[in-house]
């Protein structure tokens, strides 16, 4: 689900926000490590990670009835 940017100050916090509040619910980290971007379209960016879980090609796809909600899939590596 597309959401706005969030400060970078939020980038270790795992914690729960309170009912009631924005984006109410348990926060956890599940995977830290870098990326780099290969493409980026408006409904289409393919990236390397390289996380401590995961690792190679992926692309997010944009749905085109709900243009808010993505696809992220691992993809094929090229040559």
């Amino acid at each position: 689900m597309e959401v706005e940017d969030h400060p970078l100050e939020y980038i270790d916090f795992e914690g729960v926000i309170p009912e009631g509040q924005y984006g109410a619910g348990r926060v956890i980290i599940w995977d830290r490590g870098t990326y780099t971007l290969e493409s980026r379209k408006p409904d289409k960016i393919v990236f390397w990670l390289n996380g401590e879980k995961l690792r190679g090609r992926y692309a997010l796809v944009r749905f085109k009835k709900n243009p808010r909600n993505w696809l992220l899939f691992k993809t094929k590596e090229k040559g």
